[in-house]
């Protein structure tokens, strides 16, 4: 962060990495922290092995679509961005030299010190880690991907009465 103006965002780039399907309420936390903080922003979409384990994976929208809801939401913004996708736990998050920050959720902070432990062993700075609160939907409990595609909740977190 040193030999920053002072007016200037405190980051030059920011990462925030995910399946980002159905592109929710916590999803737009994440996205939008990132935004505030830094003057671009990389987004790693993940696909193939990393979608393997989560709920309802069949349900999970194709990458194509997913990659054009991200661009939609962060065109506008008035921040350059990168969508790539990202086949592994780590990405280009472990060796992208300009990156100085990474926004995550709390289930996914343990993932942002293996970024950090990867880019000590690549030479790099480590990222400064923000960590954005997980958003609860209207019943308090999070608001996951997951739970819309069962169709217990909207994207803003409303239940859906069945």
């Amino acid at each position: 962060m040193e030999g920053r103006d002072c007016c200037e965002k405190p980051f030059r780039k920011a990462i925030v990495g995910g399946a980002f399907d159905r592109l929710h309420k916590g999803h737009r936390a994440l996205l939008d922290t990132a935004v505030k903080l830094a003057d671009s922003l990389m987004v790693g979409l993940a696909d193939g092995p990393l979608l393997a384990g989560k709920a309802f994976r069949e349900r999970i929208l194709p990458f194509d679509e997913r990659r054009a809801l991200l661009t939609s939401y962060l065109t506008g913004k008035n921040i350059p961005f990168q969508i790539v996708k990202i086949v592994e736990p780590i990405g280009p998050a472990g060796t992208d030299e300009e990156a100085d920050l990474i926004v995550v959720s709390p289930e996914t902070y343990e993932r942002a010190l293996m970024i950090n432990e990867e880019r000590r062993r690549n030479g790099l700075r480590e990222l400064f880690i923000v960590v954005v609160p997980t958003v609860l939907a209207e019943d308090g409990a999070p608001l996951k991907s997951h739970r819309i595609r069962a169709g217990e909740i909207d994207p803003e977190g409303r239940l859906i009465k069945g």
